[in-house]
């Protein structure tokens, strides 16, 4: 059976442009959002936050080239808000890094 870092190493393969892991660090949220904003009747911005979410993702994998891993399975769902949590964090863990002179 396959192991959370087996199904993060996955979608990583599978998310390699730059656009992309923009496009679903961003288009994943909104879903999220709108699926909140739902939750407390704002309908119309719920709606508009959960379909641009999507349009997102969907563009990313256009420009990628590959299709959505959710087309595999529903386990997908929860890998990618982790996958792009652990992108954040990886992104600020270098921002925090100081930079080592090649000099010394």
């Amino acid at each position: 059976m396959p192991t959370l870092d087996d199904y993060l190493a996955e979608y990583d393969h599978e998310h390699t442009r730059w656009s992309n892991k923009i496009l679903h660090s961003v288009g994943i949220p909104c879903i999220f959002a709108g699926l909140i904003l739902f939750l407390f009747a704002y309908w119309r911005t719920a709606a508009g936050f959960f379909a641009g979410g999507w349009l997102m993702l969907f563009l990313g994998h256009r420009i990628e080239g590959n299709h959505p891993a959710f087309f595999r399975g529903p386990v997908y769902f929860l890998i990618g808000p982790l996958w792009v949590a652990k992108e954040i964090k990886d992104f600020l863990l270098r921002r925090g890094r100081p930079e080592v002179s090649q000099d010394q």
